[in-house]
């Protein structure tokens, strides 16, 4: 007689990050010995961010709990009562459906909160995007909380595996798959360039330049690195696209310019939330990718797209030579714009190889949810690197007895 399927939840928060989940999401749910559930919580349920709940349920997935949690806020305040917010709600449903396996995603910050309820309740954490290094943003921390607390860690590099293995994490546990991001971009499966432009409301003759900016969340004043983000951005010619920044502390001032800057120019669009698919097409139709978004580090290298990385948000990713990084500073955003727009640095791309996978991180992370044994060797964890760490010195106690020494 066959085993019920297992059941795995799945939890996602944002745009930011369901266009890396819908690929092993597709994959799993197409599966029999997997029993799916979904969880969406955060900004896809804010009509600030565009309700895109609703694109998820039209991409065909049954949404199985909405978790509201995200407050109308714009401050680390906020940030840190959306977690506690979470919390709540996660407790109840995690403690009464009790999935075989919760699925997590990157290093937003709301992911700490069911990661921290699995945690208490004996649920094993698979997670996705471990490993990578992204030292500007409290995404980095959260990343590694997150490593910290999951069971089997899905990994997009050799380097971010390398990473994982020299932190103790047992060789077994750790599977290099690739990013799931660009998945469809190797399937082809986007929208054509009419569909594009219609979407957008804006002619492609001239390629587009992409501008995604999100806010620097270890800066106390967003305004550090965006006023002369903005300052450069408004002395730019050409057709330019700006993508709504993360629902972080500090994104209403980003939104607000970034309207105002649109506001001036007819070859300037605002988008409030793109369809994952919608947004990979602009970029295979962008001459460039400006900002401090992971989608120039991850995707960019897919299409051979140049990418100027300003600042210090995405500082220690790992980068292929379709990335071009600069201080954020006027002068020199401004000469690192030109240089991406540049045709002899495109032509310069050809035969680049993206650190990032072939396009089958779906695939591979669906057999691995479907077929790691469940039990108590994948819940207990252990630190391999404990075995090269000798045993506290004895010495003798004033009583004369032998007592341990605890070296702090």
């Amino acid at each position: 007689m066959s085993s019920s399927p297992r059941r795995v939840l799945a939890l996602t928060t944002s745009r930011a990050d369901w266009g890396h989940l819908s690929s092993p999401l597709t994959q799993l749910r197409d599966r029999d010995d997997i029993d799916l559930h979904l969880a969406v919580l955060g900004a896809h349920l804010s009509p600030e961010f565009g309700m895109t709940v609703d694109e998820i349920e039209q991409e065909g997935f049954q949404v199985d709990h909405r978790i509201e949690c995200l407050l109308s806020s714009d401050t680390d305040v906020g940030m840190a009562k959306t977690i506690g917010l979470a919390i709540l709600s996660l407790t109840e449903i995690l403690s009464q459906q009790r999935p075989d396996l919760l699925l997590l995603i990157a290093d937003r910050y709301e992911m700490l909160a069911p990661a921290a309820v699995a945690l208490s309740l004996r649920i094993p954490v698979a997670h996705i995007e471990g490993g990578e290094v992204s030292e500007g943003a409290v995404d980095h921390a959260v990343r590694q909380a997150l490593t910290s607390i999951a069971h089997l860690h899905l990994v997009p590099t050799e380097t971010a595996k390398r990473r994982l293995l020299m932190a103790g994490e047992e060789p077994w546990r750790v599977h290099q798959v690739g990013a799931p991001s660009i998945d469809h971009l190797y399937s082809g499966d986007i929208p054509s360039a009419e569909e594009l432009c219609e979407r957008i409301d804006l002619c492609l003759d001239v390629p587009p330049l992409v501008v995604v900016w999100h806010p620097v969340t270890l800066d106390e004043q967003v305004s550090k690195e965006t006023d002369p983000f903005f300052t450069a951005i408004e002395q730019v010619s050409g057709p330019i696209v700006f993508c709504f920044p993360n629902s972080d502390a500090g994104s209403r001032a980003i939104r607000d310019r970034a309207r105002r800057f649109c506001e001036t120019r007819e070859d300037a669009r605002i988008h409030v939330n793109l369809e994952h698919r919608l947004y990979w097409s602009l970029l295979e139709h962008a001459c460039a990718i400006v900002g401090n978004s992971s989608s120039g580090i991850m995707e960019a290298p897919a299409l051979k797209l140049p990418t100027l990385n300003i600042g210090r948000r995405q500082q220690g990713r790992e980068r292929s030579r379709c990335i071009i990084d600069v201080p954020a500073n006027e002068a020199a955003i401004l000469e690192g714009i030109r240089q991406v727009r540049d045709p002899r640095f495109r032509a310069s791309l050809e035969g680049m190889v993206n650190p990032y996978g072939d396009g089958t991180a779906g695939v591979q992370i669906a057999e691995i949810i479907a077929s790691v044994t469940l039990g108590p060797r994948l819940l207990e964890k252990r630190s391999i690197l404990s075995e090269a760490i000798p045993e506290p010195p004895i010495w003798p106690g004033e009583d004369g007895a032998s007592q341990s020494l605890s070296v702090t």
